[in-house]
């Protein structure tokens, strides 16, 4: 158990331009790892480089406990599973995807608000059982369409949306209102009242962080219109799930979209007895071209990381390999933003 390894792979995460990695460097494709965490630490203490998906914790005792390990990188674009603070601390690069899968989100964003829209997937339940069921269902094109975070996914949606005619409207306090992609995508940025009561649809496309975390609640769904449908791509936790079953079961909004949960998997419960709920597993970035697109230039940045070369897809303060500035000790600062 004491080989070292170049590029430590936990989770699900794997393709031809990782193929061609392993040709070059030692690869150590385990990707059921992130499910035993003492092994994990064990494996990781022995690597150069991890790369995780969203369920493996890459935090300060994992990052202490691998003094080897100089790249985290992460296949997809949230980083809530990383201390990335700990990481530029120690010196460890840490390389993402970001804007790889944007078009994939979007279009899945897309697809769940129209099934719900048309009441897709409980009319293929019923007509399968010999139902004949032609109640109209509601047309997207011309509608207002509010976005709570407007980064690359964002962006990607206010495309599409822009092409049924729609009005968009965003909400974001971390983004510069003249930015010119929100320009291009047609999102106006306004305060949250209004992307809350004008919209037709919501999709959310937040992080989960202290200031998101349950900000969809009974307050946010009470102010929705009532026949307006929620749509979230972001993170689970960004909704208050509780209260979203009683918005719906009241009819005070007209149905929701969950691509993410707060656990995951989540057990069977309340939303999934509910037919004006759609449901998938975390799977709005996951295309075959979105995968490749984002293996390849996580395959990039490893290769030229680990030979000494610099990062094109850094997310912390690194670019290139960095030894820590003294003996490592826990950080204890403030919470990752």
């Amino acid at each position: 158990m004491s080989t070292s390894t170049d590029v430590l792979v936990v989770e699900d995460v794997w393709g031809p331009a990782f193929d061609d990695l392993a040709r070059r460097m030692a690869v150590d494709y385990r990707p059921e790892l992130w499910k035993d965490r003492r092994l994990l630490v064990e494996c990781a203490s022995r690597s150069r480089a991890i790369v995780v998906r969203n369920r493996t914790r890459v935090d300060a005792d994992l990052l202490l406990a691998a003094p080897r390990l100089r790249v985290v990188a992460r296949a997809g674009v949230g980083l809530d599973n990383i201390d990335v603070h700990q990481a530029d601390r120690t010196g460890v690069v840490v390389v993402a995807a970001l804007g790889a899968n944007a078009q994939s989100v979007a279009e899945h964003t897309l697809a769940l608000a129209l099934a719900l829209a048309r009441n897709i997937v409980a009319q293929d339940r019923m007509t399968r059982l010999g139902a004949w069921d032609r109640t109209p269902g509601i047309e997207l094109a011309g509608c207002t369409w509010g976005m709570l975070g407007t980064g690359a996914t964002g962006q990607a949606v206010g495309r599409l949306v822009s092409c049924l005619g729609g009005r968009v409207l965003g909400y974001d306090n971390a983004v510069d209102p003249a930015s010119p992609g929100l320009r291009e995508a047609g999102i106006q940025l306004v305060p949250l009242d209004r992307v809350i009561g004008e919209s037709d649809v919501i999709s959310v496309h937040l992080p989960a962080t202290e200031q998101t975390r349950g900000l969809v609640d009974d307050a946010f769904l009470g102010a929705m219109r009532p026949h307006a449908l929620l749509v979230n791509v972001g993170r689970g936790e960004v909704v208050d799930e509780p209260a979203l079953y009683d918005a719906l079961v009241s009819g005070r909004i007209g149905g929701a979209a969950l691509d993410v949960r707060a656990n995951e998997p989540p057990a069977p419960g309340l939303l999934e007895s509910l037919d004006n709920v759609v449901l998938t597993p975390h799977i709005a970035g996951i295309t075959r071209q979105s995968q490749e697109r984002i293996l390849g230039m996580l395959a990039a940045d490893l290769a030229a990381l680990l030979d000494g070369a610099e990062a094109r897809y850094p997310v912390g303060a690194h670019n290139r390999l960095a030894q820590p500035a003294g003996p490592a000790t826990k950080w204890r600062g403030e919470e990752r933003a």
